[in-house]
């Protein structure tokens, strides 16, 4: 067995700087997996509430129609460019099908640089609340280079350097735009009742509520939610919080765990491949969605 600390032992020895796609990578796979999967899922969710990008995903119907492969698709994307490397032939393929799925629509520099924030900060925020251990400090320069160097290749301008810079973005952007769309809530109640079939055992009605009390008042509040009475909402967090004591005592991961190994990811059970994965929609041709670039790293 490996002892609890054999992760955070491994990373300490690495340079951000420049490991820093091994370091994020172990924190992924073997460290936080179930914790990123939750974080990271959040950090899509809080998303939804930008009434530009609510509306926007709502528009191309595939969330109403088919909300279970957008959420495979998205998953499988993002870890193909984790598990590959950024640059690795493999890697590039992945970031080319998100960029070409983004070049077919209208979408501002600004709400790009808010959704890369929202992977940067609230991982870090999740871990700090209900994780069984912080991210060191060489932990979130990896999350930020890694995701500076992910932003670059997708063409975003103008990323903050820094966590600090990243979480001065999400705030700002979160207070600024924050709003109700009926757009956003029908994309938010969608992936809502996905979640709500990942484990049959549970109550669809309990899993509900325990979503809405692990979300802050302007989130709730954006999307038209009823707040959670205040002991459902402690109750919640401090049941997250038992979960991360038992985890402190258990032996490191020593298998790295895939989100395309889950049973929650569903939609190609024969595999997948990643020229396949995501939409295709007609607007790609005329935005030159089919030649869309992977841009130098600055």
């Amino acid at each position: 067995m490996l002892r609890r600390t054999h992760w955070l032992r491994h990373n300490a020895r690495l340079d951000p700087a420049v490991d820093y796609e091994e370091i994020y990578r172990v924190l992924t796979t073997h460290e936080f997996p179930w914790d990123m999967n939750q974080a990271l899922s959040l950090a899509l969710f809080r998303t939804y509430a930008v009434p530009s990008i609510g509306r926007l995903l709502d528009g191309t119907g595939e969330f109403g129609r088919r909300t279970q492969k957008r959420y495979d698709d998205t998953a499988l994307l993002l870890e193909e460019i984790l598990l590959r490397g950024l640059r690795s032939p493999d890697g590039l393929a992945a970031v080319r099908r998100v960029n070409r799925m983004h070049r077919s629509y209208d979408i501002s520099n600004d709400d790009m640089r808010y959704v890369l924030s929202t992977f940067v900060v609230v991982p870090k925020r999740w871990m700090d609340d209900y994780g069984w251990r912080p991210f060191s400090p060489g932990e979130v320069a990896a999350s930020v280079r890694y995701y500076l160097e992910l932003g670059a290749l997708m063409g975003i301008k103008d990323l903050p350097g820094t966590y600090a810079g990243f979480e001065a973005l999400l705030d700002g952007y979160e207070a600024e735009h924050f709003g109700f769309d009926a757009g956003g809530r029908r994309v938010a109640d969608a992936t809502l009742a996905l979640l709500l079939t990942f484990d049959p055992r549970v109550a669809a009605k309990g899993v509900e509520v325990f979503s809405r009390a692990l979300m802050d008042p302007p989130l709730r509040e954006a999307f038209g939610y009823r707040a959670p009475p205040g002991w459902v909402v402690a109750a919640a967090r401090a049941g997250l919080r038992a979960r991360a004591r038992v985890e402190a005592r258990l032996p490191a991961r020593r298998t790295p765990q895939r989100a395309r190994d889950l049973p929650r990811i569903r939609s190609y059970p024969d595999g997948f491949r990643v020229e396949e994965l995501g939409t295709f929609p007609r607007a790609a041709t005329a935005a030159g969605g089919a030649g869309c670039p992977v841009l130098p790293l600055r």
